[in-house]
């Protein structure tokens, strides 16, 4: 399985194959034709009070990871990403700006490990 991720706001590439946006809100300053998502599929993201919870605090990631991967449990867009990522190439497009504490971080590694959830 082929899973990459991407910030939004980086170039589309040939190789990235389905591209999934996966955060609750859309990026700021970036319009739909600019975004090249094939889909959006923001009930994957975290929610509202999980994400301002985090606060891209680097200190709350381990904790973040688990309550996130709790959320996902009782998510069906979990089945939709889980469906698209057996397809074939998958990029999992995201706005964050630190590319190591991000929900599409954990979202690449439950899909790669799902024994480890």
């Amino acid at each position: 399985m082929k899973i990459m991720l991407k910030r939004a706001y980086e170039a589309a590439a040939p190789g990235d194959g389905c591209r999934v946006l996966v955060d609750r809100l859309w990026p700021r300053g970036l319009t739909k034709d600019g975004a090249h998502v094939d889909h959006w599929l923001k009930e994957a993201g975290p929610s509202t009070a999980l994400r301002q919870w985090f606060g891209h605090d680097p200190a709350k990631w381990a904790e973040f990871q688990r309550r996130y991967r709790d959320e996902l449990r009782h998510n069906p867009a979990w089945d939709t990403l889980a469906g698209l990522a057996r397809q074939g190439p998958l990029t999992l497009v995201y706005a964050a700006k630190d590319e190591a504490h991000n929900n599409a971080v954990v979202l690449r590694e439950l899909l790669l490990h799902p024994a480890r959830e």
